[in-house]
């Protein structure tokens, strides 16, 4: 397996090189004992202020929670920045010989400039009956470490659910809860407690509402 980190840093290196800095090549380490610090090489990390040693994205605690058998590289979709940056980005992942996930190669390449010149041409361009369709989901916003998207997974949840937790009845905290442990947040150390507390429920009764 060192011999295939090699490669892939070899790999991230030349990308970054070929296409400049706008783009960005993370590669996150499956295997490490570390969850919080899954990042073990990135290039370019000033495209979304992140560097080695940082932690996991919502995409690495998916894969984490998900039979590998199910799991095909995820091409060109959107994600966001902190800063507001979109990036087009493409996951890749790397397979033992068993067919176990070692590690996730992912590319973002910021695209914030042609997404603001494309908007203006649009509406420059657009007519009455032909005007741009700007909806659709909204990119996934990249993470620096397992607090930030841990709290970001639990506004995930509240938004789903559509009710601040001081109305949340007991479906819609079960709800949050199978949204959280679907999404992989009870991997991340302590999760459970922090749930809990914002739930404001036990962490007996946050354990009974993941089994429902």
């Amino acid at each position: 397996m060192r011999h295939t980190l090699d490669f892939l840093k070899q790999l991230a290196h030349g990308l970054a090189i070929q296409f400049g800095s706008s783009c960005e090549i993370a590669i996150h380490d499956l295997k490490t004992k570390d969850l919080e610090k899954s990042i073990v090489y990135i290039e370019n990390g000033h495209v979304s202020n992140r560097q080695t040693g940082d932690g996991p994205s919502g995409i690495v605690l998916e894969t984490l929670q998900s039979d590998p058998s199910t799991i095909h590289d995820k091409l060109s979709y959107l994600t966001k920045t902190e800063d507001g940056r979109i990036l087009k980005s493409s996951t890749f992942y790397i397979r033992d010989d068993d067919g176990s996930i070692s590690y996730i190669f992912s590319l973002n390449y910021d695209i914030t400039a042609f997404t603001a010149a494309s908007t203006a041409i649009q509406s420059l361009i657009a007519t009455k009956d032909n005007l741009p369709d700007l909806t659709g989901d909204s990119p996934r916003q990249i993470t620096h470490n397992v607090n930030e998207l841990l709290d970001l997974l639990i506004e995930q949840a509240v938004a789903k659910v559509g009710k601040p937790v001081a109305m949340m009845k007991k479906d819609d905290k079960v709800a949050v809860v199978q949204y959280l442990d679907h999404a992989g947040a009870f991997l991340i150390t302590k999760s459970g407690d922090k749930v809990s507390s914002y739930l404001g429920i036990s962490k007996f009764t946050l354990y009974s509402y993941m089994g429902k």
